[in-house]
């Protein structure tokens, strides 16, 4: 079956099914009453997440899991400071993990295909992201109420200092 054939189907797929579950609400009020009650909006962006991995999965593409990665983790952050664990401050700090979420959609597409490179690539941004996390996570707010890492700040930026200067070594001997 020919990529574009695929990508329709799947297309067709997806729309059909919104369609029908608007018409389910439009039908039975007490079903709409339900979901009011059960979901709050962020759950609705991570709804879309699982529908990228879908049309990622009929499709055959991967790579689809990058945005799928982004747009669920992002999802998450809003439906736990939506729920009240995480405060609406957080995202001084929560922005970035989206370069992570990135990397676990990239890492994860790599182990799909098969590419070391693209696994490696993943790992890394991951890494990255969590210093970063760590860093403006101590600098910008406590989370839970106590930031845990706050006096090994100093070592952290050190030691990504030091990684960042012996990957960019290592690749320029390659």
């Amino acid at each position: 079956m020919s990529e574009h054939k695929r990508r329709s189907i799947a297309s067709g797929l997806i729309l059909i099914l919104l369609g029908l579950a608007f018409l389910a609400f439009q039908i039975f009020p007490a079903l709409r009453a339900w979901a009011n009650l059960e979901f709050t909006w962020p759950v609705s962006i991570l709804i879309v997440a699982l529908a990228l991995v879908v049309i990622g999965a009929l499709t055959g593409t991967a790579d689809m899991l990058v945005p799928a990665a982004i747009v669920g983790g992002i999802g998450g952050i809003l439906y736990l400071q939506n729920s009240r664990v995480l405060t609406w401050e957080s995202w001084a700090y929560l922005w970035t993990l989206i370069p992570g979420f990135a990397g676990i959609g990239v890492f994860l597409a790599g182990l799909l295909k098969w590419k070391k490179r693209e696994i490696i690539d993943g790992l890394q941004t991951m890494l990255v992201s969590a210093v970063l996390f760590l860093v403006f996570g101590s600098l910008m707010g406590d989370m839970f109420g106590v930031f845990p890492f706050r006096q090994y700040l100093p070592i952290l930026l050190i030691a990504l200092g030091v990684f960042l200067f012996i990957r960019a070594v290592i690749d320029r001997r390659r």
